[in-house]
């Protein structure tokens, strides 16, 4: 069965069972973390940014905060 005719009969499933077959593709993913090899970019990019971090820890903004700003919360 090809990645088409499963979405397309997964879209019709109520959505708690939807979310429980993410549960378990996302399961079964950390189960092998070795098939999911970050590129050499990636990496490059992740230490980038952890560099960045350490070097001014305070430049970024907490999570609760980008959360208000991307819903368009007034401060």
């Amino acid at each position: 069965m090809d990645l088409h005719t499963v979405l397309s009969a997964v879209e019709s499933w109520p959505a708690d069972e939807r979310l429980r077959l993410i549960e378990e593709v996302w399961e079964s993913l950390d189960a092998a973390p070795e098939a999911l090899a970050l590129t050499d970019s990636q990496k490059q990019d992740l230490q980038r940014r952890l560099d960045a971090y350490r070097d001014n820890p305070g430049a970024g903004s907490p999570w609760e905060e980008v959360k208000a700003r991307l819903r368009g919360d007034k401060a």
